[in-house]
């Protein structure tokens, strides 16, 4: 019988039952093992004790990127040094990086879960998984290629870059399927389309991360290679790394891996939790993770959960695409906007192309003007664009 890598829960209750001792498992951890997730809980207090039920997950403190910057190299570490098998780092280019450690469960979780996102995505052994994002420190690289060697499909890691080698491979080794950011992943569709590779590679699925992107451009990307599907997959250096959820073929949202962390939707000024259906900020706490626990970890990515169950029939629940974040959100006459609502505009508009520029001014009235330039769709006629106010 072929492994899977899914959660054996068939109930949500079953989930949660999880959820609540993976929950008290953290916190007794964390509490016992870093000193500085005891001053945290001592100064909030609440002790291990304490926590009784998954409501009880709004007693316990918050923790930051600024902690983990603070607590530098080792920050939030909760087991002795001698059991760390491996670092990662933050992709951030100013100050120091946020340094994650990990033991070798933490990997194998990690790569477990990369595994269910391509077990998700339909890859099999049988596939060739071409990666192209970047390696080092950064948790991309190899966890796309560990989750893809753990479920048994052939790891091609070329890497960032280098389109010469990407389009050579994908002809050559007949890769089908592609890992790599949004951007990249245009690049190399319309360097296919130029080179007239299309009818040549066995290219069949994109896993994108790391970007936001739009449904033109996904469609302009699928459409110039000829894809059967693409997937994105989310995830963050203090959470293990990518991996940490995926859209199944249904598209209807981004299943999270709920056995594996607690996914809170909350208010970012506030700090309280938001409706269903509302946009708040992601905040994380893992279940299983030993060498650096996360304990309510502000994210600052934006998003929404999806009551709703997918019509896949799973059970792991769903959160939106991420629309931006936090310190990223634009307030223009007290409406609070975010990059991925004005995604969804331009991708409701047939002429408009995958491409824009937002332009905020504060005029003479004192009023804040916000206008938005968006490209033309490839292949449009220009007077039509200039009907459509797109130049």
């Amino acid at each position: 019988m072929e492994k899977t890598f899914m959660p054996p829960f068939k109930t949500a209750e079953a989930l949660l039952d999880h959820q609540l001792n993976g929950l008290q498992w953290t916190v007794a951890h964390a509490y016992s093992g870093s000193a500085f997730y005891r001053k945290q809980f001592e100064k909030a207090g609440v002790m291990p004790g304490d926590v009784k039920t998954l409501d009880d997950i709004a007693r316990l403190p918050f923790t930051t990127g600024n902690d983990l910057k603070e607590g530098y190299p080792f920050p939030l570490l909760s087991v002795p040094e001698k059991d760390v098998v491996r670092i990662h780092a933050s992709s951030g280019t100013t100050g120091k990086r946020k340094v994650l450690t990990y033991t070798q469960k933490d990997l194998d979780t990690w790569f477990d879960m990369f595994a269910r996102c391509y077990e998700m995505a339909g890859v099999t052994p049988e596939d060739r998984v071409q990666i192209a994002v970047g390696y080092g420190v950064w948790t991309a690289g190899m966890g796309f290629q560990m989750g893809c060697e753990r479920l048994g499909a052939m790891a091609v890691p070329v890497g960032p870059g280098n389109i010469d080698m990407q389009c050579r491979f994908l002809e050559d080794l007949g890769s089908t399927v592609f890992c790599c950011t949004a951007s990249m992943a245009l690049l190399m569709a319309e360097e296919v389309h130029k080179r007239g590779l299309k009818d040549k590679i066995k290219l069949k699925r994109i896993i994108l991360g790391s970007e936001r992107s739009s449904a033109s451009m996904r469609a302009k990307i699928k459409d110039l290679l000829g894809l059967t599907d693409m997937f994105d997959i989310t995830g963050m250096t203090e959470l293990y790394g990518p991996g940490t959820g995926l859209d199944c073929p249904r598209h209807e949202g981004i299943h999270y891996w709920a056995d594996k962390y607690i996914l809170e939707i909350l208010d970012p000024d506030t700090l309280e939790p938001v409706a269903d259906g509302e946009v708040g900020e992601m905040v994380v706490t893992t279940l299983e993770k030993e060498a650096s626990p996360l304990i309510r970890y502000r994210t600052r990515d934006l998003t929404r959960k999806i009551a709703k169950p997918c019509s896949c029939g799973s059970i792991l629940p769903m959160h939106d695409r991420i629309m931006g974040r936090s310190d990223d959100m634009i307030v223009l006459r007290g409406v609070n906007i975010y990059p991925g609502q004005i995604d969804e505009v331009l991708s409701s508009i047939s002429e408009a192309g995958s491409e824009y520029q937002v332009h905020l001014e504060r005029k003479e009235d004192g009023k804040d003007y916000m206008v938005i330039k968006a490209e033309a769709k490839q292949g449009l006629d220009p007077s039509a664009a200039a009907r459509s106010g797109i130049r």
